[in-house]
């Protein structure tokens, strides 16, 4: 890896404001597991490095619980630095009510448009033609995780996609095992509820409901299908009583539960285990059954400071954050995918391999943050918590659904 103080001095000195001396700048973000917390470190480090000095503001229990602490620091007279949120419409707001930093300067100097893949992240980070956002990374929340061992002690293949997952559910419970890992939160079951979707409905489903806003198709067969599907899942699931998604991993990575449908960053997790792609464990994008990514993951926004040196530092952390080195250490280690498409990550895994294929195939499709607003997946979010944790059937799900999807449009 280059010296990153060299890197960085090299990156910032061609049209950013240099320090004079080193600057403090708060980051808030909700990356506090194990995988995600080595991620964070690169950034640390390397900003570090380049003269400036990262304070970190990590907010535990997820974006969930994080989000609303920024906004309200933001909205009241706090703001932090810096602070990341998912591509979409999180910061919508913020940006319209003049309270983030306009970075139109930093992305035309680095060539942002002719280096982000795809371009829809920077897209996303436009608002009336000027940048508010550095797009950091790629996450896909559409994988199933399997833990390999459980398999070869039962003497049974391991699945290949989702259907071969439900049918070797009876005698991974008869092993004493959870089939499905789910941690109880709204956004992981509505995660899992978007993978199921997209893997038993099929990618143009998807797209009749979240891009062309087809109520029909939402409230159709094929949709109700999926429901079902979804109610299946739930009783594989039945038995995981954990909250956060990391402890889900970890109920898979220590042979607890056979599988977990989780994003990408999962890999961070087993990774800190030690655990090594296509040997311990298998990833299945799409779930094994349409191998697509979502191009949802994370962007970092800057709050405007009245501080000429604290806004200097700002831009020079958003250029660096985009820098080639930074995106292969940071993502390496969160197991998500570049937001850069001319760097060399030859050193991925066998699953991020997976998902770069993908990538460079085109099948993209954009996130759930990136197609409705906050409101309309919070209330989602609410209602597969209600599903996944009750009995609420199938097509009492699919008619809320339709409901809450029609308050977006």
């Amino acid at each position: 890896m280059k010296n990153w103080k060299l890197a960085a001095g090299l990156l910032l000195s061609v049209a950013l404001p240099s320090a004079a001396m080193a600057t403090d700048l708060e980051v808030t973000h909700w990356w506090t597991s194990g995988g995600e917390a080595a991620a964070v470190a690169e950034l640390a480090k390397a900003f570090d490095a380049s003269g400036d000095h990262w304070v970190d503001g990590a907010i535990a229990g997820g974006g969930d619980t994080a989000r609303p602490v920024m906004i309200a620091r933001i909205t009241g007279g706090d703001p932090m630095g810096a602070t990341q949120f998912n591509h979409g419409q999180q910061a919508l707001e913020l940006v319209q009510a003049g309270l983030m930093l306009d970075l139109t300067d930093v992305a035309e100097a680095q060539k942002w448009r002719d280096v982000i893949n795809p371009i829809s992240l920077l897209d996303g980070c436009t608002i009336d033609g000027k940048v508010y956002c550095a797009p950091m990374n790629i996450h896909s929340p559409e994988w199933l995780w399997i833990n390999n061992k459980i398999y070869e002690d039962l003497g049974i293949p391991i699945p290949q996609n989702w259907t071969e997952f439900v049918a070797s559910a009876p005698q991974v419970e008869a092993a004493g095992k959870i089939p499905l890992a789910l941690g109880r939160q709204a956004w992981q079951s509505n995660l899992a509820f978007n993978a199921i979707t997209v893997g038993v409905g099929g990618l143009d489903l998807w797209k009749k409901v979240n891009i062309d806003k087809d109520m029909d198709a939402a409230a159709g067969p094929e949709m109700l299908k999926v429901f079902q599907a979804a109610a299946e899942a739930r009783k594989l699931a039945a038995k995981s009583t954990v909250q956060d998604w990391n402890q889900a991993t970890n109920m898979v990575i220590n042979g607890d539960a056979a599988g977990q449908i989780m994003g990408d960053w999962a890999q961070g997790e087993f990774a800190v285990a030690g655990k090594v792609a296509g040997k311990d464990y298998t990833c299945l994008p799409g779930l094994g059954l349409n191998a697509y990514l979502s191009t949802g993951g994370d962007a970092f926004y800057f709050p405007k400071l009245d501080d000429p040196d604290k806004e200097a530092a700002q831009k020079r952390l958003a250029a660096l954050l985009v820098s080639p080195d930074v995106q292969v250490a940071f993502n390496l280690k969160k197991g998500s995918l570049p937001i850069r498409g001319d760097i060399d990550m030859s050193a991925a895994n066998d699953c991020m391999k997976k998902g770069l294929e993908i990538l460079k195939s085109g099948n993209v499709v954009p996130s759930g943050d990136q197609a409705w607003s906050p409101d309309v997946q919070t209330q989602l979010g609410d209602m597969q918590s209600e599903f996944w944790s009750g009995e609420m059937t199938p097509e009492d799900a699919q008619a809320r659904y339709v409901e809450i999807l029609k308050s977006g449009l």
